[in-house]
């Protein structure tokens, strides 16, 4: 019978990995990145804009490790559900990656707008690219994620592959979290605002601990056992 303890361990990591990732691109450039554009402002911010790029990569490519992970653990378990769950995260860590190019293109035009005689030409260019990024990162992103939660979530919750307990969390922080995704997306408010903190703070500590349980404990081994040939 096979562990999956690396996976388990992998996964806990990345899972550390990607939630320090996504909480560290808000640093380098703060409020910079608002509509309207000061254009000045951010075609002087290169250096933040590009290092705000690679840590959205990180968040990108440890979020969908972590599926990768996962996944031949939960289709043991879950052959239907555990393609949902895999695409789910992929499809937002895809995301990420939409709204980090609208942030790079976005950094192109502040500095093509500072060395124009009419910047303000470059405003709705701008301020489009400011409302791509908030709209992917903000809502488009957040469904898939919410979903491919609730799905890994309950095939934990089924095969006790964890407690049950950081299992139904997970399942209540997902859905939380898919709450506070469609409120954003009807006030159009991606910011931390008291709703949208409150509704996602379950989810990010139930990562956490998951992340740790992973790394010291693993997978239930009985549940393995009870499915080995």
């Amino acid at each position: 019978m096979k562990s999956y303890r690396g996976n388990a361990i992998a996964v806990g990591v990345l899972f550390l990995l990607c939630s320090a990732a996504s909480i560290l691109s808000i640093v380098p450039l703060g409020e910079t990145v608002t509509a309207p554009v000061k254009f000045a402002n951010l075609a002087g911010s290169d250096n933040q804009v590009v290092s705000t790029a690679l840590i959205e990569f990180v968040w990108a490519v440890t979020g969908a490790g972590i599926v990768i992970g996962l996944y031949p653990v939960l289709r043991l378990f879950n052959p239907a559900l555990a393609p949902g769950s895999f695409v789910g995260r992929l499809v937002e860590n895809v995301f990420v990656l939409v709204g980090t190019l609208s942030l790079l293109a976005l950094l192109t035009v502040s500095q093509q707008a500072a060395g124009s005689a009419d910047p303000s030409s470059f405003q709705v260019t701008g301020d489009a690219l400011v409302a791509v990024r908030d709209w992917v990162h903000g809502f488009v992103a957040m469904i898939p994620f919410a979903i491919g939660t609730l799905l890994y979530s309950y095939v934990f919750y089924r095969s006790r592959l964890i407690p049950r307990w950081l299992s139904g969390w997970g399942f209540v922080g997902g859905a939380l979290s898919l709450v506070a995704t469609v409120y954003a997306g009807f006030t159009q408010d991606f910011g931390f605002t008291t709703a949208n903190t409150v509704l996602s703070v379950p989810i990010g500590f139930q990562e956490m601990v998951l992340a740790v349980w992973l790394i010291a404990k693993g997978f239930n081994q009985s549940a393995l056992r009870s499915i080995a040939p």
